[in-house]
């Protein structure tokens, strides 16, 4: 009997479609990941995904991992993950660079109304950093400092006495970003601002604007670009 030859045909078609590869790219690093998230990831439906995840699983790239009630997915091995890496530089463009909707909403997206995405955790540890906000239990507590600096920033905080300042999960790293309505009353600034407007084709996608580079540099010691390269990375 002839010895059966591998065909590479297979997994490269899988990895060639933009949201599969998305989906790839997110559980590199030995990341384990739900459906919801990945479908997060490649900016689909959960439908869309889950046709994809099966696609991908029983092509053999990827595996799953039963955690409780739900189901986890994994890449299937590092061979997986090394074809990732290679054919990341061979290609003319990333699927998942700039201008995409899974990278947009990577980097900046609403969460409810509040700032998501890796600019919002950012933004929340600059807060924190400057003593703005104060961890106090599950809550956060904005000092007198930091509330006058908010003012100054033009965001219009709620009455005082009320919970204005709370973490909210971030489903990209598990970190967290600012919610509450001191979180809303801050995006609303940035809107305000210009720094940063919403996808065309992704409506809870943010793009961050030329002026919002600078001025999260400048307010808030934030690299944005420095962001997009870890996301691409």
């Amino acid at each position: 009997m002839d010895r059966e030859v591998a065909n590479p045909a297979q997994p490269a078609e899988l990895m060639g479609h933009s949201a599969r590869w998305a989906m790839l790219r997110a559980l590199t690093g030995g990341r384990a990941l739900p459906m919801s998230r990945l479908a997060s990831e490649a900016g689909v439906a959960l439908s869309t995904a889950s046709e994809h995840l099966t696609k991908l699983t029983e092509g053999g790239l990827l595996r799953v991992r039963p955690k409780g009630r739900r189901r986890y997915f994994e890449l299937a091995s590092p061979d997986v993950e090394r074809a990732l890496e290679i054919l990341s530089k061979l290609g003319p463009g990333d699927p998942r660079g700039a201008g995409s909707r899974a990278y947009s909403l990577r980097l900046a997206r609403t969460c409810y109304d509040h700032l998501a995405g890796d600019l919002g955790v950012a933004v929340l540890r600059s807060l924190e950093r400057s003593g703005v906000l104060v961890k106090t239990g599950d809550a956060y507590t904005i000092s007198a400092r930091g509330r006058r600096l908010l003012e100054d920033f033009g965001v219009v905080l709620p009455l005082r006495g009320r919970q204005h300042a709370s973490p909210c999960v971030d489903w990209a790293d598990q970190h967290h970003h600012l919610g509450g309505p001191a979180g809303t009353a801050l995006l609303r600034r940035l809107h305000e601002l210009g720094w940063v407007r919403r996808h065309d084709a992704a409506p809870r996608a943010l793009v961050v604007t030329d002026v919002g580079r600078a001025g999260f540099a400048r307010a808030f010691g934030i690299d944005v670009p420095g962001l997009l390269h870890r996301q691409a990375a």
